[in-house]
């Protein structure tokens, strides 16, 4: 599996290493013609109205929103969620280019400036569920943005208490009565869209989960693990029904 990765600014490097990680070829994605040849995508964290702009001088925002369009798995962490957002609030003076696709409302910045970064324990039943591990995540978040509304057909994967000292903008205002707490993860379709920065941790779990996702939405290979006995694990296709194939894969035990 190779996954693109748009490498105009930000941490596209860092997403590109935890994907070798995994045995995974990460494709820098520079041109709108790249996107042949790669099926799914990462739209790394970066400083988003230069990112913008760069893809503006590319002509990258028509091959982007039709690889959304077309079904093609997207995963957009921070600078990346604000891209993929169908409205973003928050804004440098005139705005920035979207590629939308996510419904839903991304505050820009909403945590605050460089010096207001930090990194916090989030809970991710779904992503352990599917996953395994902790049903936490350390997320890192730095100038992070928050979804503030999301979509019926959005699916909210983690969220995050408000900062007490948060500015808040006039729609929060209306709901200070309400829970504070913004969403922070979240998955619509073929779009993933996470405020925080996976790809600067060890913790693997959001790149095998974007994987998979994206090999469900593809139609490949399922590839599934199992440990057997001896210190060997086996790995089973599961691509063609009920048939399988099975190959030892030749890992000494851990001691």
């Amino acid at each position: 599996m190779a996954v693109g990765v748009l490498a105009l600014q930000g941490s596209f490097n860092e997403h590109i290493a935890a994907l070798r990680r995994l045995g995974v070829k990460g494709v820098e994605i520079r041109k709108p013609e790249q996107l042949r040849s790669v099926s799914s995508l990462i739209i790394p964290g970066g400083e988003s109205t230069t990112m913008a702009k760069l893809a503006e001088f590319h002509n990258l925002f028509p091959a982007l929103r039709e690889f959304v369009k077309m079904g093609k798995p997207v995963w957009g962490t921070c600078a990346g969620l604000i891209f993929l957002a169908d409205k973003v609030t928050g804004q440098k003076a005139g705005g920035q280019d979207l590629v939308g696709g996510l419904d839903c409302i991304v505050h820009r910045n909403f945590f605050g400036s460089q010096i207001q970064s930090f990194e916090a324990d989030l809970s991710v039943p779904e992503l352990a569920s599917k996953e395994g591990g902790p049903d936490t995540f350390r997320g890192v978040f730095i100038r992070a943005p928050a979804v503030l509304e999301v979509g019926p057909e959005v699916e909210v994967l983690a969220d995050y208490p408000v900062p007490s000292d948060t500015p808040m903008d006039e729609a929060q205002e209306e709901n200070k009565g309400a829970e504070k707490k913004v969403i922070v993860a979240v998955r619509q379709g073929n779009l993933l869209g996470t405020a925080f920065h996976p790809e600067l941790t060890a913790d693997s779990r959001w790149h095998t989960y974007f994987l998979k996702m994206a090999s469900e939405i593809e139609g490949g290979a399922s590839n599934s693990i199992v440990a057997v006995e001896g210190g060997y694990f086996m790995m089973l296709d599961l691509s063609s029904g009920l048939s399988f194939s099975a190959q030892l894969l030749m890992f000494p035990p851990a001691y």
